[in-house]
């Protein structure tokens, strides 16, 4: 891949990273900046010691790709920013670390939805391609287990995967999520075809 084809993408993901933040703003009521989201092409290998190494527990909320595009995508937050995000979502301030209730992780789950949709819809807008996602999976478990998943479906066809790495501030709090998107080779391809490339 050349550096226009690496720039396109790079530019896929900060419109879509913005997409997303305006989802979650609208999502909690509040006001959430977002700063300008690292973007990297990376190999699977690579991906558990950018979310705080393998043993780091993380909510991963994944999502499978059809139509046009074929793939998967994962929203992935570190668990502390995955508190403060219900917290923010529920109107609540909690201080003690806590486990994840069934409201919890269904708010997570809405969450997750909600933020990848929007993430998709930029993707979808852009490329003037169809995009279906399946229902989302959530799992809450170390960051090595949970980017197993797409290392085993997709290692076999690929094995890079596009990583955005975005921060949303909201007052004063930082939220560090993580999308990964690992379309087929095959979508690569269409992707930048859809772009005149």
């Amino acid at each position: 891949m050349d550096n226009m084809h690496f720039d396109v993408l790079k530019e896929i993901g900060n419109i879509g990273a913005g997409n997303a933040t305006t989802a979650l703003s609208q999502l909690i009521n509040a006001k959430v900046d977002m700063k300008v989201p690292k973007v990297d092409l990376l190999g699977f290998r690579e991906l558990p010691d950018l979310v705080g190494g393998a043993e780091n527990i993380v909510v991963g909320i994944l999502l499978t790709l059809e139509g046009d595009i074929d793939g998967m995508m994962m929203f992935m937050l570190e668990e502390d920013s995955a508190h403060h995000l219900v917290d923010m979502l529920m109107g609540m301030t909690t201080e003690e670390k806590r486990e994840f209730t069934e409201m919890d992780k269904s708010a997570l789950n809405e969450i997750g939805n909600i933020i990848a949709g929007a993430y998709l819809s930029s993707l979808s807008a852009l490329t003037n391609m169809r995009i279906a996602a399946s229902i989302p999976y959530m799992s809450i478990d170390m960051s090595g287990a949970i980017l197993s998943v797409p290392a085993i479906e997709f290692g076999k066809i690929g094995d890079k995967a596009l990583l955005i790495q975005s921060q949303f501030c909201e007052d004063d709090e930082e939220v560090n999520g993580y999308f990964i998107l690992i379309p087929t080779l095959d979508s690569y391809s269409k992707i930048m075809r859809s772009l005149g490339l």
